[in-house]
């Protein structure tokens, strides 16, 4: 194999990796719980970004409650967040041809 290529090849897959990020920085997704009842969302990279508890909720003997939806909905919406960041990452390896399960140090 070509070294130089092969070179090329890893600095171009590591552009490709720096923009994969800054794409998915700029993703947002909402995860759920309750209903609808409670929503986050997330950046890409599973900073919250907001809350949103219907006032129905509200009630001074429900906190728990809340906190445990509030909790549920954030594991959705950070689980729809890897989920996004594989896909993007599965397509933008594909490309490559390199050989299946061969894992890279990005």
């Amino acid at each position: 194999m070509d070294m130089l290529k092969m070179m090329k090849q890893a600095k171009q897959m590591q552009e490709k990796m720096a923009g994969l990020q800054e794409e998915v920085a700029q993703i947002e997704v909402i995860g759920t719980s309750g209903g609808g009842l409670v929503r986050v969302t997330l950046s890409g990279k599973g900073d919250l970004k907001a809350l949103s508890i219907d006032p129905s909720l509200v009630k001074p003997e429900d906190a728990e409650i809340i906190e445990d939806l509030i909790v549920a909905a954030h594991a959705d919406a950070k689980g729809k967040a890897e989920a996004a960041l594989a896909e993007r990452t599965q397509a933008l390896m594909g490309g490559l041809g390199l050989p299946a399960g061969l894992k890279l140090p990005f």
